[in-house]
C-alpha cells in the first residue's frame, strides 16, 4: 500500500516533536548538558551520575535506543522474509540495525558506566571516541542505504559515469 501524505506528515511531525521533547528536557532540569571532554560541543553531562542523570539516561536509552532498535529488528526481519519468499534480495536487511548498535553502542555503554561509576578517570581523548563514532551515524546511514540498495547503487553509478548497469536476466524456466 502507498503511504498517504497525511500519514507521512503526521509521522514527520511526531519525529520532530519527539526529538524536541528529548532535547529540551535537559534545559528544563531533567538531565543536564555540559561540554564534551575536549570542549568542542555539548553532550549529556555524565560526570555527576546523580539520580536525575540516571533516570534521564534510562528513559532516554529505552525510548531512543531500545524501542527503535526493536522496531528496526522486527521491521527488517519482516522485509527479509518477504525478500526470501520472492527470491529478490534488494539489500542486506541486517545492516541498518548493526550500524545502529556499532555506532551508538559505545556511547550508550559509556553513559551506562557513568551511571554506576565515575568516568572522570578515563582520559578525555578516550571519552570522546564514543561521541565521535555516534556522530558519524548520518553519514554511515547514507552509505548503508545508498550503496546497500542495488537500485540506488545503479543510479549513483549512472550519475557518476553516464553508463547504465545492465541487470542479469534470470531464466524463470529453471525454477
Amino acid at each position: 500500500s502507498k503511504l498517504q501524505w497525511s500519514t507521512a506528515i503526521s509521522m514527520m511531525l511526531f519525529a520532530w516533536l519527539f526529538a524536541a521533547f528529548w532535547s529540551v528536557m535537559p534545559l528544563l532540569g531533567w538531565g543536564e548538558y555540559d561540554y564534551e571532554p575536549l570542549r568542542t560541543c555539548c553532550t549529556l553531562d555524565y560526570s555527576k551520575g546523580d539520580r536525575n542523570y540516571i533516570t534521564f539516561l534510562f528513559a532516554l536509552s529505552i525510548f531512543n535506543f531500545m524501542i527503535p532498535g526493536f522496531i528496526m529488528l522486527t521491521a527488517y526481519q519482516s522485509i527479509h522474509q518477504k525478500f526470501k519468499k520472492s527470491g529478490q534480495y534488494k539489500f542486506n536487511t541486517g545492516l541498518p540495525l548493526k550500524t545502529l548498535v556499532i555506532c551508538w553502542g559505545p556511547y550508550c555503554l559509556l553513559c551506562f558506566y557513568a551511571a554506576v561509576e565515575n568516568v572522570m578517570f578515563i582520559s578525555p581523548k578516550y571519552r570522546m571516541i564514543p561521541a565521535v563514532i555516534a556522530k558519524t551515524v548520518p553519514t554511515v546511514d547514507a552509505f548503508v542505504y545508498a550503496l546497500g540498495n542495488e537500485n540506488y547503487r545503479g543510479g549513483i553509478w549512472q550519475f557518476l559515469t553516464g553508463q547504465k548497469i545492465e541487470k542479469a536476466e534470470v531464466d524463470n524456466k529453471m525454477k
